[in-house]
């Protein structure tokens, strides 16, 4: 039994998918050319195939923009130099072909790196990748997680939200992983897709192998590997005992989040693509608490258009029929990063230049946002939310832009929404103690609960070794929600929680008995948090809460 935190519920059994980002290659002087060949081009072919399947599902799912990059990988694979000279060094060196795919990559890696032209420049992590694919599958390892079997549970030192963003969700049946706790990446958007998943494993990907038959118990964060028969048939019996559980859970869709003496809040989701919207309304959402943008700007080697901006936010908005849908600006930086923007690496990601800070200084990128959000907001209720505000004057500057989008919208002739609604989120401390500033300038708050429990606490959310202490039950940490709540009241707004502790049914009472207005969480937690809230009188949640803030 291998233990970890607890990142997604439910329980998962399946075969390992095993992702490898860094190969060993070793140099080996082989004795026959034409086999060393041979395997070259097999590990050729298998990567085209594999280009062609992930090219076509990022036409259907991303468009044709997206698209072109695998095209140019394709195009790599059959270029008249680059594979000749693989061949070559496999004849002249005598060496095995893991290296020469290796070393003859890192000579073109090299080469474009030096380049003054930043376009040139970036064709190097093409080649590299191209290079990687080549050797995985020489090597008969997994670098991607395009071509997956349909009973995949997936296995990684962490994933990326790059990695999450290409998968074929529909074969994945959970995430394991050495690194991250429950608000990482991973961890998030394990519950956006509803998928059983463990993290901070710690050594797990040099425990199994690929194909290796695996237990995922989400629920109780520990996992099992090549279990004997009894471990297997009990927890077939756990995983259909859970499923019933939450087919009960399904009666309470429709029904309103409702305490029994008639407090009503607002149970939203959060998103990352218009894909998610299904688990929005399978789950009984009452709008979209949180769109996290910055997935439309990834794998891809350019900005997103403002056209295709606008046709996924429109997409969502139609989908939800008249119900909230709040669109984040563009959170980049942090752990999100977008190579082609050529962002140079900072030595603290998560204090530097990011969302609200970069789309200051980047307005024309802002810009085409807020148009696209804009022009979306006629086709249902659009709010839009600025992240990482620390200061009024950011809130100002960023709504001071949004006018000037707005004029050029009617020079132009184009209808929106002309009472937009305009929130900010809530994840630094200074934004917290001044909410009462802050009011007065938008139409809510959005408490980000992941970053604010990290700044507030000096805790980095995905360093495992320092993992007991981030805590977002500290009462510094809950003063701070308090205050933002008891401010945006005082000044007629309303304020929403985005963060990963909306969705924690162990915090659901306290926040309730704060005067939280609205909770936004992963699809898949709303029916539980609905069933707390049911059950729950306010004058019992506000007891919970005054002892667990000590006012």
């Amino acid at each position: 039994m291998e233990k970890g935190i607890k990142a997604s519920p439910g329980i998962a059994i399946g075969r390992v998918c095993l992702l490898i980002k860094e190969l060993e290659i070793e140099k080996r002087i082989v004795s026959d050319n034409k086999k060393e060949i041979k395997r070259l081009e097999t590990a050729i072919e298998k990567s085209q195939t594999q280009l062609e399947h992930i090219k076509e599902n990022a036409t259907s799912k991303m468009g044709e923009g997206t698209a072109a990059i695998f095209e140019a990988h394709i195009m790599m694979l059959n270029d008249p130099e680059f594979i000749p000279e693989i061949k070559s060094v496999i004849i002249n060196e005598g060496v095995n072909s893991e290296y020469a795919v290796f070393s003859v990559v890192e000579k073109y890696g090299v080469m474009f790196d030096s380049m003054e032209d930043t376009y040139l420049k970036e064709r190097a992590a093409d080649v590299r990748d191209v290079g990687n694919r080549m050797v995985a599958n020489l090597m008969g390892r997994t670098i991607g997680l395009n071509d997956l079997r349909e009973d995949s549970v997936i296995v990684a030192k962490d994933l990326t939200p790059s990695d999450t963003a290409q998968m074929d969700k529909d074969k994945v049946r959970g995430f394991l992983t050495d690194e991250g706790g429950r608000t990482s990446h991973s961890a998030i958007m394990a519950r956006t897709l509803e998928i059983p998943a463990v993290v901070g494993l710690g050594d797990i990907t040099s425990k199994v192998k690929d194909g290796d038959t695996i237990i995922v118990d989400g629920n109780e964060g520990i996992a099992y590997i090549n279990p004997d028969e009894n471990t297997l048939n009990e927890y077939l019996n756990k995983k259909k005992n859970y499923e019933e559980y939450r087919q009960k859970l399904r009666d309470l869709i429709d029904l309103p989040a409702k305490t029994p003496d008639d407090r009503k809040v607002y149970l939203e989701a959060n998103i990352g693509t218009p894909d998610d919207i299904d688990g929005v309304l399978k789950n009984g959402a009452e709008g979209v608490g949180l769109f996290r943008t910055e997935f439309l700007y990834m794998n891809r080697d350019s900005l997103p258009t403002e056209d295709e901006q606008f046709e996924a936010y429109k997409k969502v908005a139609s989908s939800l029929k008249g119900k909230n849908v709040t669109i984040r600006t563009l959170d980049i930086g942090g752990d999100k990063e977008l190579g082609y923007l050529g962002m140079e690496k900072e030595q603290n990601p998560f204090l530097g230049w990011r969302a609200i800070r970069f789309c200051l200084d980047r307005t024309d990128i802002f810009k085409t946002q807020l148009r696209a959000i804009l022009r979306a907001s006629l086709y249902g209720k659009v709010s839009v939310m600025y992240p990482m505000i620390s200061d009024v004057k950011e809130v100002r500057r960023a709504n001071s832009v949004l006018n000037e989008v707005k004029k050029e919208l009617d020079l132009e002739g184009v209808k929106y929404d002309k009472n937009i609604d305009v929130g900010i989120m809530v994840e630094i401390p200074s934004a917290a103690v001044m909410a009462d500033i802050l009011a007065k300038e938008v139409d809510f708050f959005s408490i980000g609960t992941n970053d604010l429990t990290q700044y507030t606490l000096a805790v980095d959310r995905g360093n495992r070794n320092v993992k007991d202490y981030y805590n977002y039950f500290n009462v510094g940490v809950l003063r701070l929600i308090k205050n933002c709540i008891d401010e945006s009241h005082k000044n007629g707004i309303y304020t929403a929680m985005c963060g990963e502790m909306a969705g924690d049914t162990e915090a659901t009472k306290i926040l309730l008995g704060l005067g939280l207005d609205a909770f936004s969480m992963s699809a898949s937690s709303i029916p539980m948090v609905k069933d707390i809230i049911r059950n729950t009188k306010m004058e019992d949640a506000k007891v919970i809460a005054k002892e667990a803030v000590r006012y």
